[in-house]
């Protein structure tokens, strides 16, 4: 089964982060791509920019909204996501263990 691992982040604190701290969490990331790289679970992921780069469109009735940043105002944005094959929700969240902070981890939905 997929899982997504949606990686949450304070955005402000990253910009603000010194580059030693840049790299240990870089480092993290590098640990958990190899080893999802090593076990063949990893489908695809990726470090998403800031939210200040963020466009939301709203649709309803036929018309759409489109407006600047992110779809919610929160203290913490979605930051980047891995997309991985697991046995099951409890080896997703071993792999979601190996990273600091927030990580949402979500089955994708399998249709037909």
């Amino acid at each position: 089964m997929q899982y997504a691992l949606l990686i949450y982040q304070d955005d402000q604190a990253w910009a603000a982060a010194d580059e030693a701290e840049k790299a240990r969490v870089y480092a993290e990331h590098e640990q958990l791509g190899a080893a999802l790289r090593a076990k063949g679970a990893l489908r695809g992921g990726e470090e998403l920019q800031l939210t200040d780069t963020a466009t939301t469109v709203r649709t309803a009735g036929g018309r759409s909204l489109i407006s600047d940043g992110p779809f919610a105002e929160t203290r913490e944005q979605l930051g980047g996501f891995y997309l991985v094959e697991a046995d099951d929700l409890d080896e997703a969240l071993g792999y979601a263990k190996m990273l600091s902070g927030t990580v949402e981890v979500r089955p994708v939905m399998v249709r037909g």
